[in-house]
């Protein structure tokens, strides 16, 4: 039995949900993994799909982590490069996920740490070979089992459905495509816009003030915001209830877990054709946005200038742009997205897994 020891989140997090997906095919493959989890928990509530073996196989790995490891069994973090250098054996692996255009002196430093670098994003990867880094490769994620399609009626066939989702945050352009929706479709109830765009990082106070902000308080009768989706049953529904995504319009990302999950359910997606995008979108599977210029990352937040880490540039569109991929979208949101659909089966968690494991061993 191959063994492998095991650092990442297991949450409601992205890297949360790649973790327990990378997981998940280490279990099909009977791994004896010691799992040593981000913050010493585990939380699994989001995942009610998965079955019961596969909950008992996690809760035993965590459980035994100490009493299995030995100092050449190889490690395997899923994390963010910053906070990747504990090492809990000799041999180290990183699978990562970088977004901006500037990697640091810091971060390369982190990088060259380990024995292997393995980026979502073949952007990232070509960012850091450029540095320098010469134990890098990309490789790609795939598509989450646990989404299926419903083929439920959840509005009026009439009703064009949009959907935002993820954290609300400078880097997803998040305000700012929810104000272009609105000025373009805002009170029209021909179309519809679902906004799942909590922050557990901000108080509600402050995401209400912001949306405020960015609407200039004004009330849109077909603009609705959803709260927390507590199961991944519940953001199956959500992807399966739109007709177009507008979450690919973000500036900069290590994948985008719910443009590409969307674009796999045969819905179309407003993607920006930069960073990440560009490993799985095109003009066949998406709604593809050129890029108008860069813009700074810096929010005060999750990207502070001047820090050691997370330096750099988001992509930025114009607001004419982003209008001409709604027309287009709308154009086409009666016909499944045949080339989205293809995505499923051509990038697949045991494709990233196998490949994972041609790193490291």
């Amino acid at each position: 039995m191959n063994k492998l020891i095991v650092k990442c989140p297991i949450n409601s997090t992205s890297i949360g949900n790649v973790s327990v997906n990378i997981l998940r095919e280490l279990f099909e493959l009977d791994f004896d993994v010691s799992l040593f989890p981000v913050q010493n928990s585990t939380d699994l509530t989001v995942y009610d799909k998965i079955d019961n073996s596969f909950k008992s196989w996690i809760n035993s790995s965590f459980r035994d982590n100490q009493k299995k490891v030995e100092r050449d069994i190889p490690t395997l973090q899923i994390w963010h490069i910053n906070n990747s250098t504990e090492r809990h054996s000799s041999k180290s692996f990183l699978y990562t996920f970088y977004e901006l255009d500037s990697p640091t002196f810091t971060e390369t430093k982190i990088c060259n740490s380990h024995d292997k670098v393995m980026f979502s994003s073949s952007c990232a990867n070509n960012l850091f070979k450029e540095k320098g880094l010469n134990n890098s490769t990309y490789i790609p994620l795939g598509f989450d089992r646990d989404f299926h399609k419903t083929d439920r009626s959840y509005l009026d066939e009439n009703i064009i459905h949009f959907g935002l989702m993820g954290k609300m945050e400078k880097r997803k352009h998040t305000l700012k495509i929810l104000k272009i929706w609105a000025d373009t479709f805002g009170n029209n109830p021909k179309y519809q816009l679902s906004c799942a765009i909590s922050n557990h990082f901000m108080s509600s106070e402050i995401l209400n003030q912001s949306i405020a902000a960015a609407l200039e308080g004004e009330y849109y009768d077909n603009i609705n915001f959803v709260p927390f989706m507590k199961t991944n049953s519940e953001v199956n529904e959500f992807m399966n209830s739109i007709n177009i995504d507008l979450t690919g319009l973000s500036g900069a990302e290590g994948w985008n877990l719910p443009a590409f999950n969307c674009s796999c359910l045969g819905k179309w997606s407003c993607v920006l054709n930069s960073t990440s995008h560009k490993d799985w979108a095109d003009n066949e599977n998406s709604i593809l946005v050129q890029p108008s210029g860069k813009e700074p990352s810096y929010d005060g937040v999750f990207f502070k200038e001047g820090a050691n880490v997370n330096q750099g540039n988001i992509y930025s569109f114009s607001s004419e742009d982003i209008k001409t991929a709604f027309v287009l979208a709308v154009a086409n949101h009666k016909q499944e997205n045949k080339k989205g659909l293809e995505l499923k089966n051509r990038l697949t968690y045991k494709k990233s897994v196998n490949s994972i494991l041609e790193n490291i061993f």
